[in-house]
């Protein structure tokens, strides 16, 4: 899933993960959003989940909001939308991460929490902010099939 609405792009100079008032954040938009989209996971079927996200601010908020559980901060999922080159390593990363998650996470459905950059490199398409991908993957984390679906209302 996309982080849902942070209005602008990329973060202000200087930001740090560790201070949400320096990074962009969700708007009151973003959080309705994200609560909505919690709620429809939830009508097909989704009432738990465990819920990996990117340790940027809005990533940790909408995966909080969606109320499916805990959630975990995971490395795989950091945007690499300062530094570019990253994309390749950044991509492996996280299907390395997917693919141990069959052993893990029992019968829980999976939710993933990142950015657009992440998405794109592992999808090939963008996506908009609170879209979801319905992935299937491989043995190697490599998603060989999706169906995206847009952001509830």
């Amino acid at each position: 899933m996309r982080h849902t609405r942070a209005p602008g792009v990329g973060d202000p100079a200087n930001y740090t993960l560790d201070d949400c008032t320096t990074q962009r954040n969700l708007s009151n938009e973003g959080r309705k959003q994200a609560v909505a989209a919690g709620h429809w996971l939830k009508k097909q079927g989704v009432p738990t989940a465990n819920v990996h996200t990117s340790a940027w601010c809005r990533c940790k908020d909408t995966a909080e909001l969606l109320k499916l559980g805990p959630v975990t901060v995971e490395p795989a999922l950091a945007s690499f939308f300062d530094d570019m080159a990253r994309a390749k390593t950044q991509n492996q990363k996280l299907e390395k991460f997917i693919a141990a998650q069959p052993k893990t996470k029992g019968k829980q459905a999976l939710v993933l929490v990142t950015h657009h950059v992440n998405i794109y490199e592992f999808m090939g398409e963008n996506i908009a902010s609170g879209d979801m991908v319905l992935a299937k993957v491989d043995s190697h984390g490599k998603m060989v099939a999706y169906k995206l679906i847009p952001r509830p209302d």
